[in-house]
Order: C-alpha cells, then structure tokens, then sequence
C-alpha cells in the first residue's frame, strides 16, 4: 500500500517520507482520546476496580503496550505527541514559562508541523474538542472545527477559574472565545462537540482529537456516577494498592517475575484518624466515578460511529498524558489562598461545583504503584501510562511490552493514513513492529530523551538515566536497566562504560535542542 522510508538528518531527528500508491486508497478516520491525569492503573483492563467496560473493550479487541512513555506533564506531552518532535522543538520547554529563547516561547512553534495541519493537507477534515494547552489557540493550526480550553486546566461545570491569573474566557469556539455554558459537565461537553463536528462534516476521512479534562483536578463528577464506588476504598490504600498489583500480573499487563517492587506509601491508613479516612475514601470515590464517566462517554462515541457505520474504517488510540498527578493545590502556598476564596473543602460538597479537592499523593502513589513517583518526575510513575491502538487493518488483539513514546504516535498515524508529506519527527511508526516487519520498534541505537524543569531521562536499548535534581545537575543522573520497572537498582558505579556512553548522548541531546540548564524555572506544586 505504501512505502515508508526514513533518512536521518541529525541525531535526534528523521524525516518521514510516505508516498501513496497511484490507486484509490478509502483512508482510515483517525480518533485520539487523551485521558488528563489518568493513571497507570486506573482502567479496568489495567488492573482497576474502576468500572471501564467501553476503555476495555477497545483494548481487548486492540493492541496495548505496557511499556509506553508520555511525557511526564500535560504541556510538553501534548507538544510531543501531536508533532512526534521533543518538547523544546515544539517550543514548550517549560509548562506555562514564556521567554523568548528557543525552545521555550510558550507556544506551539511554526518549527513544527503537527498532525492536524499534516492530514488536512491529505484531505482529511480535522476536529478538535477539550483541553489544548500548547499556546495560541487550535483553530490556527491545522483545525477545521475546534472547541477547546485554552489553558491547562479548569473546573468541570462553570466558569469558576480555578487558578486567578486565567482568563475570564477560557474556552474557544472555532478560534473565538466563548463562556462555559453554566452547568454543563466537561466530559459530556466535549464529546458532544466531537460528535457535532464529525456528524456535520461531509463525506471526507475525519482527524478527531478528543483532549479530556478528566480526571485532572478538581475532582468533580455527578453523584450518579461517584455514589457508585461508596464503600470500595474505605480499607485504604494498601488493600487497593496490592489488589490492583496482582491483577496487572495476572492479566500481563506487568510480566509474571518482573523487576518491581511494591512500594511502600508516605502514610499508613491504619495511622489516619476516622475522619481523615473518610475524606480519603471520599476523594477516590469521586475519582473513580470521573473515570467511570469518561468511559461512558467514550461508549457514547463509539456508539455514534457504529450507528454512522464508520467505526470499522477509524483508528481509534487510547491514551494519558502522564502519570497520575499527586498535586493539592488546595493547600499549595502558591495558589492555596485563591482557591480556598472560592471553593470549599467540605465533606458534604465534595464532588460538587463549589468544592476543589485532588487525590493527592498517597493516592497517586497506589496508582503508579509499583513505578516510582509520580506526575511531574521522569520517574516510571510520572512516565508510564495506559496506551490502547484500535481498529488497525490485519493486527491481531495482543499485550506488548515493547518500549514506545508518546513521540511514536504521529509518524504511526501517518503511515496509517497513507500520508503524502514531509515530516520531520523524532519517533517512529509503531506498524513494521506490528506488522512482524521487524522484531522491534526501536533498534538498539535509538534515543528517546527528554528534559522539563531540570527533570530528565534518556533511554537507549536496554538502559535509561533519570534525573530529577533541582536545580539540575548532570552527576545527579541514576541508572537503571529499562527492565527495572519500579528503578530500584541504581548501577551508575557498577556500569561505568554504559553510564557514561548515556552521558555522551544526553550532552548531545541538550546541544541539539538548545536546552538552557540548570533549569531556569520550576513550579512549587506541593
């Protein structure tokens, strides 16, 4: 059908060539679902006792890998992932940090092309709908319809700003701002959007990017929803944390004698009083029922295409754009004033519009258990996330444990859709590997690395250095084999020649990217 053909132009960049064959081909519609905050774990085909049966489906009748990275913070994740590019390429060096060197603008950079503007020029109709976060606003890139939030998060039913240096107008609406309409809820709002734009659209293959808010705080979601989980964590993070540890083993999502360890948690439950463990349990309950909703409105959207009869000719992938997030702005010193002015913390509005509460870190601790940390670190747990590809021609359903990045996902799109461009990404396609082309994604000489607010990570073959110093220092770098999953043993010292050979390549990571360290700027989150 095509031929893809790749020619390195510096170290860290390709250029994607995809040629068409002369003959009609009827393209494959192609939908991203991007999950805010979304765990490791957190879906039931992960291991979840959160109820996810239309997530699952898809990746039962799909492929999943285990072993996939995002980035490990919202900004930079959607930079790499809608132009296969790093991070600073795109120009989002740094979340919400503007200046005016390269790499850290602030905004999408004109340096990359990305995947709505690259298949719109294939003819395809390009829609979006949710949360963007890259700078400028989506309809002038690339996008034929567009319903966005334009920051990096907001509340879910009005247009209460949660963070006091936000716009008043927060949404867009075909490039013009627009009011939240009061009492809608964003999860609802946003598929319906995608629905609209791809029911109204004529006949052309569609781009359908559907950018979640869910289950980003602040943790609101209706009764219907949460009430379903009353009860289910009242035992406290241990139980929760080891009953969804065996049941990744027992599924394959983790492989039976990996390297991990369970990790330990910052507090005991058996140490919380009775009304700390309520206001826990309270905060999963309304956490689970956010994700239960989400998976609704996935089974929604599929629902649709089924009755367009479309859903078998659209690819549909399935993703988080990091690991789930430990954040409690509520009694953050930054933002904690602003918030408590506007939002309570009261058990019995928790849930609601008026109460703003996060899981926090005990919590995101038993969700990225057994990866270390947590959103925000280029630790496994800030890293690793759910990834689910659906509906590619002639692929049998099946769990692989083969590394990809969130820099995989464009270049694999665009051999998909028989894409006549030139693309300059830094991932490559995920199909020869699926296609039993060829035994890897990745031969042993590929580099993925990536660096945000001094945290960083390179990984080659079988290896991976991960620093999260601050301010950055290079000796700070720890070394693991990418099969020590939960990174418990650090073999700097023993492995001298690998770690420096990894050392070499992250310096020219760093020139070839133009990136500024120590790290200029850090957000004080917790």
């Amino acid at each position: 059908m095509f031929n893809l053909i790749k020619s390195a132009t510096n170290f860290f960049s390709v250029l994607l060539f995809i040629s068409c064959a002369p003959q009609k081909i009827d393209k494959k519609n192609i939908i991203i679902i991007l999950a805010d905050d979304l765990g490791y774990s957190d879906l039931g085909y992960f291991g979840s006792e959160i109820s996810t049966p239309n997530i699952d489906d898809l990746a039962g009748k799909g492929v999943v890998f285990t072993n996939f990275y995002s980035a490990p913070s919202c900004a930079p994740s959607r930079a790499m992932l809608l132009s296969g590019n790093d991070n600073h390429m795109a120009g989002i060096g740094i979340q919400a940090f503007r200046s005016g060197n390269y790499g850290y603008e602030g905004s999408l950079s004109e340096r990359v092309k990305i995947i709505p503007e690259v298949l719109k020029e294939n003819g395809y109709n390009t829609f979006m709908s949710g949360k963007w976060h890259i700078g400028g606003d989506p309809f002038d890139r690339g996008f034929d319809k567009t319903f966005s939030l334009l920051p990096g998060a907001f509340t879910h039913y009005d247009n209460n700003k949660p963070i006091r240096g936000y716009p008043d107008t927060a949404f867009s609406l075909n490039g013009k701002k627009v009011l939240w309409e009061e009492g809608k809820y964003s999860t609802d709002v946003y598929t319906d959007k995608l629905i609209e734009f791809i029911d109204s659209s004529d006949d052309k293959p569609f781009f359908g990017y559907l950018s979640y808010t869910a289950p980003h705080w602040p943790l609101q979601v209706d009764k219907i929803y949460s009430d379903k989980y009353v009860g289910v964590y009242d035992g406290g993070y241990e139980i929760i944390k080891e009953r969804r540890l065996n049941r990744m083993i027992k599924k394959g999502i983790l492989q039976e004698g990996s390297n991990y360890r369970s990790k330990s948690l910052l507090s005991s439950w058996n140490n919380l009083s009775p009304y700390q463990k309520s206001i826990e349990s309270r905060k999963m309950e309304i956490y689970a029922g956010m994700i239960s909703n989400l998976d609704f409105n996935v089974g929604k959207l599929i629902s649709f295409l089924e009755s367009k009869e479309i859903l078998e000719n659209t690819v549909i992938v399935f993703m988080s754009d990091n690991g789930a997030a430990a954040e409690d702005f509520y009694f953050n010193k930054t933002y904690g004033g602003y918030l408590k002015e506007k939002f309570t913390y009261d058990y019995d509005e928790m849930g609601s519009p008026k109460s703003f509460i996060s899981i926090g870190k005990n919590w995101a601790e038993v969700i990225t258990n057994p990866f270390k940390l947590y959103k925000g670190f280029t630790t496994s747990g800030g890293m690793r996330s759910p990834i689910i590809f659906y509906g590619i021609d002639n692929i049998e359903s099946d769990i692989y444990d083969e590394f990809i990045s969130v820099l995989d996902v464009a270049p694999t799109l665009y051999s998909l859709t028989q894409s006549d461009s030139e693309i300059s990404v830094t991932g490559e396609s995920i199909i020869p590997f699926l296609m039993k082309n060829q035994t890897y994604t990745h031969d042993e000489n590929y580099v993925f690395a990536f660096e945000h607010s001094g945290s960083s990570i390179l990984i080659k073959d079988k290896w991976k250095i991960v620093n999260n110093s601050f301010p950055f220092n290079k000796d700070n770098f720890e070394l693991y084999q990418l099969s020590d999953i939960s990174e418990v043993n650090n073999l700097k010292n023993e492995q001298n020649e690998v770690y420096n050979s990894l050392i070499n390549d992250w310096e020219s990571f760093v020139l070839e990217n133009r990136i500024i360290l120590p790290t200029p700027y850090r957000d004080d989150l917790n």
